[in-house]
């Protein structure tokens, strides 16, 4: 009897010690691959608020432009340009070569600004 108590706590003790690694194992993971899928969208909505904040400096700082009517909105690097007031084709030329000059600055739409 004292053989059998003995074999049958070493058991529990070794099933108790490998149901804690693989579980350990398991929260270790899945907290790393959620904070690295975080971190990648986090960077991207940085860069996308950077650019925005910079197109616009830009726009406002140009002589010329109607700076603070255009909005500007940033996804993924791509820039969009929209106004509620009416830009000339220079104008509106200018504003889209400003965006475009910006640092990671993807692509420019201008779909969005009156034009005469």
């Amino acid at each position: 009897m004292n053989k059998f108590a003995i074999a049958a706590a070493a058991a529990t003790a070794l099933t108790f010690t490998m149901a804690n690694a693989a579980f350990a194992q398991q929260t270790t993971q899945a907290p790393m691959v959620i904070a690295a899928g975080e971190m990648t969208k986090a960077t991207e909505a940085t860069s996308d608020t950077w650019i925005t904040t910079k197109v616009k400096a830009d726009l406002v700082t140009e002589k010329g432009i109607p700076g603070t009517d255009i909005k500007v909105e940033t996804n993924k690097g791509v820039v969009s340009l929209s106004s509620t007031v009416t830009l000339s084709a220079a104008q509106k030329k200018l504003a889209v070569d400003i965006a475009k000059k910006i640092k990671g600055v993807q692509a420019v739409s201008a779909d969005g600004l009156k034009s005469e």
